[in-house]
């Protein structure tokens, strides 16, 4: 009964991002989205100085048959001898029938404020495909869906800025200026692609030599969604461990954890418990990280950026 029940909930909600308008948010969300702004804010392109290779995997809704699965990869790196930084970013994107695969490039340009503060600013270019096979679906009667979507090009540009320091972070991005009917048969939407308005912030405070603090918020606002706010809160300790806590509103608490093995590697995982309904037909959601980094600048910061 339970296995029917958790196929029937998949498929009711598969059946309203295919067969209706879908208007809500539609671009992946991580939770660890602070190692890694560039898959929404390209400004942050080349910041950290090196090159910086980033892989992120987000398993949600553990233990629902088709519950949707997050692949991130990007790259990204300053341009020697110059103000500019370049990224390129792969995100695949899955939810039981539906397959949502983005390719985006990144440049940025960077200006020094003061000794401690620059600012840039970044264009995102990137290029979607959508795929959706019915038959994964379980429909009792098929006229209810339409042809399958095979590969389905949508192209898109978006433009962010960031303002930093070794301490502070404050950023505002558009990955996606363009709105477009993602498939329209005449009769029903797959997907609505709507603009995503992002708003980050941080601060690191030093509690000691060895505690650092850094709480900071990540907002989205979308048009025909309720606004989302992402709170977290994480503590570094020797310039190594992580650990940290995040609430997303109306959605789900997380516990953070991460752990600087060298210079180059880092790594990191969260977990989510849902607070909403389908709190009961799941256990929670995973999420692993790793970056490592290459050819980084000699600067001023003998400690690693907690950002």
């Amino acid at each position: 009964m339970k296995l029917i029940k958790t196929r029937n909930i998949l498929t009711a909600a598969m059946l309203f991002l295919i067969t209706g308008t879908a208007v809500a948010q539609q671009e992946p969300q991580f939770t660890q989205y602070m190692y890694n702004p560039t898959s929404i804010n390209p400004a942050y392109a080349g910041s950290r100085d090196a090159l910086s290779i980033f892989g992120q995997y987000r398993t949600q809704w553990t233990g629902l048959e088709g519950a949707p699965s997050t692949f991130n990869l990007s790259v990204h790196s300053p341009i020697t001898d110059s103000k500019l930084g370049l990224g390129l970013t792969v995100i695949s994107d899955n939810l039981g029938a539906m397959s949502d695969n983005t390719v985006a490039a990144d440049v940025s340009y960077t200006i020094d404020l003061s000794r401690d503060y620059k600012l840039a600013f970044g264009i995102k270019v990137s290029a979607n495909l959508l795929n959706v096979d019915y038959s994964k679906l379980l429909i009792n009667d098929p006229t209810e869906v339409g042809a399958n979507v095979d590969n389905k090009f949508t192209p898109n540009i978006g433009a962010g800025a960031f303002l930093y320091s070794d301490k502070t972070y404050v950023g505002l991005s558009v990955p996606m200026f363009l709105e477009a009917d993602r498939y329209d048969d005449n009769e029903r939407h797959t997907l609505k692609q709507n603009m995503h308005i992002y708003a980050t912030a941080g601060h690191v405070f030093d509690l000691s030599r060895e505690v650092k603090f850094k709480p900071a918020f990540l907002t989205k606002i979308v048009s025909g969604a309720p606004l989302q706010l992402d709170l977290s809160a994480n503590f570094m300790l020797y310039d190594k461990l992580t650990l940290g806590a995040a609430y997303r509103w109306d959605a789900a608490f997380s516990g953070l954890v991460g752990y600087q093995l060298s210079d180059q590697f880092f790594i990191g995982y969260s977990y989510d418990a849902d607070t909403e309904r389908l709190v009961n037909y799941n256990s929670g959601s995973h999420e692993f990280l790793v970056r490592f980094e290459l050819f980084k600048r000699h600067n001023r910061f003998v400690s690693p950026r907690f950002f």
